[in-house]
């Protein structure tokens, strides 16, 4: 049955063409969902991609009220969900492509309490569901891999004190799509750390030195239209940005 679904899920994103929820006629458990999860990461590392970091999904106090859930998610990512800061994003590789502005930290060795934080950086996720009509359990959404798509990191700096509230805008060619704080990431952005660790240590995902954790967004998502150019910015840390190019895309 695992493998079965991340087929369903592989053959979803590589072709893109949206599949049924796996919850549809199945009793999915999460520890089943976290399984799919690993297979599919399998996949895109045997394909040639390097593991490079993690994410946490529901750090939002709404968004877990909206799905019924009181504990965060994790998903991993991949060398080839990565854009350089400014780059071009093709939406041909997409489905239902949208995008949130986030805190990314860049973990160092595990002292034991916990990895050290060496950097932190504003940040875009692409999220992109693989699923029908972007909708899912709790159990569908993290075996799509708590539909992780691409990442765009702005410049790392030295680690900052004080990221409880701080401002965030996210903008689409120059105009303001959302604003919020970094307080609507579980209260504080580095609580998202000893949360991310938790998680990785249950479910067997590596954490090494280097990695980048994505620690959730801070305003809801905006979905992505060919030929815009998007920008967030965290106050005090900085801007990433990346533009979308004019073709087709989306979901055939």
């Amino acid at each position: 049955m695992i493998e079965d679904f991340a087929t369903r899920l592989d053959e979803a994103a590589t072709t893109r063409t949206p599949c049924a929820q796996l919850s549809a006629g199945h009793d999915l458990s999460l520890d089943d969902a976290y399984a799919v999860q690993r297979e599919l990461a399998g996949r895109r590392l045997a394909r040639g991609e390097r593991e490079y970091g993690v994410k946490l999904g529901f750090t939002s106090k709404t968004k877990a009220a909206q799905m019924g859930v009181s504990d965060v998610i994790i998903g991993r990512l991949t060398s080839g969900m990565v854009l350089a800061d400014g780059d071009e994003l093709d939406l041909g590789g997409f489905l239902h492509p949208r995008c949130e502005p986030e805190v990314a930290f860049r973990l160092g060795e595990d002292t034991g309490h916990g990895p050290v934080v060496e950097a932190v950086a504003p940040a875009v996720e692409v999220i992109d569901s693989r699923y029908r009509d972007f909708k899912f359990s709790l159990a569908d959404v993290v075996a799509d891999n708590t539909s992780a798509a691409a990442v765009v990191l702005g410049p790392w700096r030295s680690p900052a004190a004080g990221l409880d509230n701080r401002g965030v805008l996210l903008e689409v060619d120059g105009r303001l799509a959302c604003a919020g704080s970094t307080a609507a990431i579980l209260g504080d952005p580095l609580r998202a750390i000893p949360a991310a660790v938790r998680l990785a240590r249950r479910y067997g995902i590596p954490l090494p030195a280097g990695t980048v954790l994505l620690a959730g967004a801070a305003t809801p998502a905006v979905a992505l239209r060919a030929g815009t150019h998007v920008s967030a910015t965290v106050s005090g840390l900085g801007r990433a940005r990346f533009s979308v190019t004019p073709g087709q895309g989306g979901q055939r």
